[in-house]
């Protein structure tokens, strides 16, 4: 079981990881430490599989697992109970967001990915999180933007890390995609490599254009960006690559 920790200037008393793929019990294209329990694998599996990561990270609480819809809900969990890592699935739970704050410590903030980026945040302070995922459409509709509305800290004093996704080198759209990004913010164009002039399509930066977003709120304390979830395929989960596949959990606390 090999995690990946943030290489950045966060306080001492936060916590954050993704996992990878190995390490888990997981079968065929799930293998093996799928965290996803919406993706066609046995459950018992995941179940296992979320005990074995809790274990190793010594997770202090229950994480908040979301239903994720590439939306730009992000969930406040501050005031929800802390409950003790079990690992159970409950597949009837409705928190449907794409992110999830917290200024409590000992509270989870968890998101599911397989090519869509993780975003992790803290403060400087270390006394605020939160966890987002960020897929093409939540990136370009402002999921960055509302998560970072949560916190009480100035932009100044909030750190990011742009988890696995899935590169430039990789990352084929159309023009639509190009143009919905130009909409929002016109640097977006740089972000964009033209391959196919006949069908206009492009090799999209999604790290670059996470950036661009991020300094434009005024953060500029920005790390990660140095995974390709589809070409480093003993690594991670590829949802572009394989289509049913595991998921990669990061998530972030403080103590």
């Amino acid at each position: 079981m090999k995690s990946i920790y943030p290489y950045w200037t966060a306080p001492k008393n936060i916590r954050a990881f993704t996992t990878t793929r190995s390490g888990g019990v997981s079968l065929a294209s799930f293998a093996s430490l799928n965290m996803g329990d919406r993706t066609g694998d046995n459950v018992e599996d995941v179940a296992e599989n979320r005990r074995r990561i809790m274990q190793a990270e010594q997770i202090p609480s229950e994480p908040h697992w979301l239903i994720q819809t590439h939306s730009t809900s992000v969930l406040d969990i501050s005031q929800m109970p802390l409950q003790p890592p079990t690992a159970n699935i409950d597949l009837n739970q409705t928190l449907e967001a794409d992110a999830s704050y917290t200024n409590q410590p000992k509270q989870v903030s968890v998101v599911l990915t397989a090519d869509c980026m993780p975003v992790l945040f803290c403060t400087t302070n270390g006394d605020e999180v939160a966890a987002t995922h960020a897929g093409w459409r939540g990136l370009c509709n402002g999921i960055l933007e509302e998560t970072v509305k949560k916190f009480a800290s100035s932009p100044a004093n909030i750190i990011a890390w742009l988890g696995p996704t899935i590169s430039a080198k990789k990352f084929e759209v159309g023009i639509e995609v190009k143009q919905q990004f130009e909409k929002v913010d016109k640097k977006a164009q740089f972000a964009f490599k033209l391959i196919n002039p006949t069908e206009q399509k492009y090799l999209a930066d999604l790290y670059l254009i996470a950036k661009q977003r991020l300094q434009m709120m005024g953060i500029t304390q920005i790390f990660g960006g140095d995974y390709c979830t589809y070409t480093e395929q003993d690594k991670f989960f590829s949802y572009r690559r394989e289509n049913r596949t595991g998921r990669m959990a990061s998530m972030i606390w403080f103590e």
